[in-house]
């Protein structure tokens, strides 16, 4: 199978279509389509499930016209509305409350067109006297009791309230949450950090998280190669320099 016959058949399987530049500037949607549906969509071991979400977590960081087209097929590759919620519970830490607002805006489109009711189940497991001590311990669990609490304690005290933050709503607000297994959450704090850019230390650090819960090089690398269309090959090649780092 081709490249023009593997894009269309990705496409349709996703409920895709063509977009409103294909008009004007045919070439251009050619060359997109089959990028992003015959060559980078399909790199790697990724199943459709955790694709879909990659590609969602890359899009609400960019806060991309196509994140409520992408969600749409998510939800058509098996992604449930829980799932979908927890993409922007997870990547707020990161890419902050502006963009993940925007995309949970576009996520309310989406459902409300599909007839799912909101708000959707709570899946928060804690509460205000338990998310710092859990979020030490999802933080620990993830890089080690031997880096997290020296750095915890070793924090000058007009800075500690950081290692809080970090500790408390990055970790017990995030990453304590049902609604997604810890490898994919993971996934998405990676995606994210790669798709903002400029967050080299961030990456590197959460390369070698992915991998301390199980996600290997592979998988990492698969997940990159889907954001390669929307990120570039800069902040691509970045990416990839940071799991070769570990």
């Amino acid at each position: 199978m081709n490249r023009i016959e593997k894009s269309a058949e990705v496409m349709a399987s996703l409920g895709v279509g063509e977009n409103d530049l294909a008009a004007s500037f045919p070439e251009f949607e050619a060359v997109r389509n089959r990028f992003v549906y015959a060559e980078a969509r399909t790199q790697g071991e990724l199943d459709d499930r955790r694709r879909a979400l990659v590609v969602v977590a890359c899009l609400a960081t960019l806060e991309a016209d196509d994140l409520a087209e992408q969600i749409h097929a998510a939800m058509i590759v098996g992604v449930t509305p829980v799932e979908l919620q927890e993409v922007f519970h997870q990547v707020v830490p990161y890419i902050g409350l502006t963009r993940a607002e925007h995309g949970l805006r576009v996520l309310a489109e989406v459902l409300r067109a599909e007839g799912v009711s909101l708000p959707l189940p709570p899946q928060s497991t804690t509460d205000e006297n338990s998310r710092l001590e859990k979020g030490i311990h999802a933080q620990s669990a993830i890089f080690g009791e031997d880096h997290i609490l020296p750095m915890r304690a070793s924090a000058p005290e007009d800075q500690a309230f950081m290692q809080d933050y970090l500790s408390a709503y990055c970790f017990g607000d995030t990453y304590t949450r049902n609604g997604l297994e810890l490898e994919t959450r993971e996934l998405l704090t990676f995606v994210a950090i790669i798709s903002m850019g400029g967050c080299d230390p961030q990456a590197r650090a959460h390369a070698a998280g992915n991998v301390a819960v199980g996600n290997d090089a592979r998988t990492l690398f698969a997940a990159i190669a889907t954001c390669v269309p929307y990120l570039g090959f800069p902040r691509s090649l970045n990416a990839m320099a940071a799991v070769n780092n570990i």
